[in-house]
C-alpha cells in the first residue's frame, strides 16, 4: 500500500479546517491555563504541556472512531483526548480532580485523560506500559473480528522500556491491528534522546520486525499527521498488522510543571522550538491560502475562549470526591458460590489428584463459557499442556485461538491478559503467569498496574483474569523453582490470592476464579499436583467461595493456621501431638489469603487461647506476620501464650536436597512448634 496524500490546505473542506482550528484553539487555551490552577491551589498539580505535539495529537483523535476503535493515550495527550471527543469541561474536571471527572473521578493523577465507556482507556503513570494492553486488546479485536483498530500513544523516550519491545514484538508476531504512535519531542524529561537510543529516530529500532509497517511524519504539521494516521489505520485494518507512526514534534515548554527546562535547554533552543509552534503554522497556512480571513480566525479564537471560560465555571462548581469513597471499587464482588456457599461437600466419588481437578475444571469452564482463553509458556505444544501438563488436552479440544503459547515474556503474558479483557467485560482470561511462581517477577509491573485498574478507573474497568502460578518447593528445584512469593503479592490491594491444599478446593477455587470479575492469583502447590495425600473426590460443579477457610481438624487446646504444602504436614504434626501429649489441635486451612477468613481464625483462638501460624514461606515478613498481627490486635485478651510461627529460614531455597531440607519447614519442625506452644 503506497502512501497517498488525502489532506492538504488546498483540498480539505472549510468545515473540516474550521473544526480542526477550534479543537486546537480550545485545547491550547486549556493547556496554557492549566498551570494557573496550581498557582491558585485549585489543582492540576501535574501538568505535562502538549504544545508542539498539536499536529499528531489532532490526527490521532480525528481518526479514532468511538465504539469501534480503542485508544490508549499517555499523559501528554490532552489534544488527542479533545480531538477524540472529550469536552473542555471533561478535560478540566480531570485536571482539577473532581468527582465527576470521567477519567477517574479524581483518583488518578491529573493529565491522564480517559473515557472508558468510549474505549478511551485509563492508563497508568508507568509510561509506555499500556502498549502491552493495546496488544492484548488488538488480539481480542482480531479474534472477535472487530471493525476498528487499537491506537497506543507515547513519547519516544518511553520506548526504551523493555515491555514496549515485548508489546511490539508480540503484535508483529500475532499480526495484530495496533497502531503504536511515538510522539518524538527529543527529550525524556531532561534526558535527550541520544542518551536513549543509537538511532536518531527510535522507530528505526524496529526495522527488522516482520509484519510491521513504519511511517514517519511531521507531528507539528496537521496535514502530514492526518495523512500518516489515515494511512496507518487503513493499513492496520486491511492487513490486520501493526504500524508504528513516528511523529517528529517539539516540546515548547518544560516537561511538566515540576520541571525547569531552562536548566538543560539554552535560550536559543527554547526560542527555536517556539518558532515551530504547530498552531501558529496552521494559522499562517489558513491565511496564506486564503481559506479564512483574520477576522474569521479571531472569531474562532473568541469562541474558543468562551468555551473554556464556561467549562472552567462548570468544573469549579462540580463536587469533590468524598473521603469515604476510597473503599469503593477496590475489587469487584466475586461470583457467588450458590451451590456450595461454604465450600464444603459430601460427594462420595472416586478420589482425583489435584492436577486432575485443575485440568477437568479448566475444560468444564471452557465448555461453559466460549469467551474464555488460556495461554502461557509451554501451553500448547502437541500433547504438552504447560510445564506440569495442567492444561493437557485443552488445545486439542478448544482450538489454537483459545489455547495458545505465550512468548517467554511474563510481562507480555500478564499485560495482554489485561488488554484482552478490555475489549469486552464478558471475556475471561486464564494465564500461566510464569512456569514457576518465582519466575513471575518480570510481570510484577503489570500486576501492580492491573491491581489498581478498577479503583483507578472509578469502577469503569477491571481486568478479568486468573493468573495461575506453580508455587512452592519440596521438589529439589532451588532458585527460581522453589521460592514462595505470596507474602509479597499480598501487599497489593485489588487482587485475590488463593492457595489450595486439596484437589477439591483447587477445582472449586479455580471455578470461582474463572467466573468472577477481577484478578485472582491462583497459587498451585506444585509438589501436591500428583501427591495422593492431596487427592479427594470432586463434584463436577464444585465451587469454593473466596475468603472461606476450612477446619481440617477439630481441636480445643491449640489453633494451627496454615495453607498449601504445609497443611498436610500440620495435620500429621497435630495428630502426633494428640498421641504424645493428649492435646487437641484445631487445624485451619486458609484456602484463601486475600480475602482472608479472619473471623474463623479469631473464633478458634477465642476457643483455644493459643495459635501457631505455619507456612512454607519465610517466617520473617511472610504472610503469617499479617495473621499474627491481626490475632494480637483483635484477640489479645484471649491469648494464653505468644503467637508463634513456623516457616522457612530467611534464606533462599537451595537446590541440593540437603540444603532444601535445611530451609523448608517439615512435620518435625511443626511438631516442635506445637509442643513449644503447648508447654508455654
Amino acid at each position: 500500500m503506497t502512501k497517498t496524500k488525502k489532506y492538504s490546505i488546498k483540498t480539505t473542506d472549510k468545515k473540516t479546517l474550521e473544526k480542526w482550528y477550534k479543537l486546537m484553539a480550545v485545547c491550547r487555551a486549556i493547556d496554557e491555563k492549566a498551570p494557573n490552577y496550581l498557582k491558585q491551589a485549585i489543582g492540576w498539580s501535574y501538568h505535562a504541556p502538549y504544545a508542539g505535539h498539536d499536529g499528531i495529537q489532532l490526527a490521532i483523535g480525528q481518526v479514532f472512531e468511538k465504539g469501534k476503535d480503542h485508544l490508549f493515550p499517555y499523559y501528554r495527550d490532552m489534544l488527542t483526548a479533545h480531538s477524540a471527543g472529550m469536552t473542555a469541561e471533561e478535560l478540566i474536571l480531570n485536571g482539577i480532580s473532581k468527582d465527576t471527572d470521567p477519567s477517574s473521578g479524581g483518583r488518578h493523577m491529573s493529565n491522564h485523560f480517559a473515557k472508558p465507556e468510549w474505549n478511551i482507556h485509563n492508563v497508568s503513570s508507568c509510561t509506555g506500559n499500556h502498549t502491552q494492553h493495546a496488544s492484548g486488546t488488538g488480539r481480542a479485536m482480531k479474534y472477535y473480528k472487530g471493525e476498528g483498530v487499537v491506537i497506543s500513544s507515547q513519547g519516544e523516550s518511553s520506548v526504551s522500556e523493555g515491555y514496549v519491545y515485548e508489546a511490539i514484538n508480540g503484535a508483529s508476531n500475532e499480526k495484530l491491528p495496533v497502531i503504536f504512535v511515538f510522539q518524538d519531542n527529543g527529550y525524556g524529561i531532561s534526558v535527550p534522546k541520544e542518551d536513549q537510543t543509537a538511532n536518531r529516530k527510535v522507530a528505526n529500532n524496529f526495522t527488522g520486525f516482520k509484519n510491521l509497517k513504519i511511517i514517519h511524519c511531521n507531528g507539528k504539521d496537521v496535514f502530514d499527521s492526518m495523512n500518516a494516521m489515515t494511512e496507518a489505520k487503513e493499513w492496520a485494518k486491511e492487513n490486520s498488522m501493526p504500524v508504528i507512526v513516528h511523529a517528529n514534534c517539539v516540546r515548547i515548554h518544560s516537561h511538566s510543571n515540576s520541571d525547569r527546562h531552562e536548566l538543560y535547554r539554552d535560550e536559543n533552543e527554547r526560542n527555536y522550538v517556539k518558532d515551530y509552534d504547530p498552531i501558529a503554522k496552521y494559522k499562517r497556512m489558513l491565511l496564506r491560502y486564503k481559506r479564512f480571513t483574520e477576522k474569521e480566525l479571531a472569531k474562532f479564537d473568541e469562541e474558543a475562549k468562551k468555551i473554556v471560560k464556561d467549562a472552567h465555571k462548570k468544573a469549579l462548581a462540580a463536587p469533590d470526591p468524598k473521603p469515604e469513597s476510597i473503599f469503593d471499587y477496590v475489587i469487584p464482588e466475586p461470583y457467588k458460590a450458590s451451590k456450595y456457599p461454604e465450600g464444603t461437600h459430601n460427594f462420595d466419588g472416586p478420589s482425583k489428584k489435584l492436577i486432575e481437578g485443575l485440568n477437568e475444571t479448566l475444560k468444564a469452564e471452557f465448555r461453559a463459557n466460549p469467551d474464555t482463553f488460556i495461554y502461557g509458556q509451554d501451553m500448547a505444544n502437541k500433547d504438552k499442556g504447560g510445564i506440569f501438563n495442567v492444561s493437557k488436552g485443552m488445545q486439542q479440544e478448544f482450538g489454537k485461538e483459545r489455547v495458545f503459547n505465550g512468548p517467554i515474556a511474563e510481562d507480555y503474558i500478564t499485560g495482554t491478559a489485561n488488554g484482552m479483557s478490555r475489549f469486552n467485560d464478558k471475556i475471561r482470561v486464564v494465564v500461566e503467569g510464569a512456569e514457576f511462581a518465582d519466575y513471575f517477577w518480570p510481570a510484577m509491573e503489570q500486576l501492580v498496574d492491573s491491581s489498581h485498574d478498577y479503583w483507578r478507573s472509578n469502577g469503569k474497568f477491571v481486568p478479568n483474569m486468573t493468573i495461575r502460578l506453580a508455587s512452592g518447593g519440596y521438589i529439589g528445584g532451588g532458585l527460581y523453582h522453589s521460592q514462595n512469593i505470596e507474602g509479597a503479592l499480598a501487599t497489593l490491594p485489588g487482587i485475590r490470592i488463593v492457595y489450595p491444599s486439596y484437589a477439591d478446593d483447587a477445582a472449586g477455587l479455580l471455578r470461582t476464579s474463572m467466573r468472577s470479575r477481577g484478578i485472582t492469583v491462583f497459587m498451585e502447590p506444585k509438589a501436591l499436583y500428583n501427591d495422593p495425600i492431596a487427592a479427594t473426590p470432586i463434584p463436577d460443579d464444585y465451587e469454593v467461595p473466596f475468603g472461606k477457610g476450612k477446619v481440617r481438624r477439630e481441636g480445643s487446646d491449640l489453633t494451627l493456621v496454615t495453607y498449601g504444602n504445609t497443611t498436610h504436614m500440620s495435620i500429621k504434626a497435630a495428630n502426633k501431638l494428640q498421641e504424645e501429649m493428649g492435646l487437641s489441635t484445631e487445624v485451619i486451612d486458609l484456602r484463601s489469603l486475600l480475602p482472608l477468613d479472619s473471623d474463623l481464625i479469631i473464633e478458634s483462638v477465642k476457643k483455644t487461647g493459643k495459635i501457631l501460624v505455619v507456612h512454607e514461606d519465610k517466617v520473617f515478613n511472610g504472610f503469617g506476620a499479617e495473621i499474627a498481627a491481626q490475632v494480637s490486635d483483635i484477640a489479645f485478651e484471649y491469648l494464653d501464650g505468644p503467637v508463634m510461627r513456623v516457616g522457612s529460614t530467611f534464606t533462599p531455597v537451595g537446590f541440593n536436597r540437603i540444603l532444601e531440607k535445611a530451609v523448608l519447614p517439615n512435620e518435625d519442625r511443626i511438631f516442635e512448634g506445637l509442643k513449644k506452644l503447648a508447654e508455654y
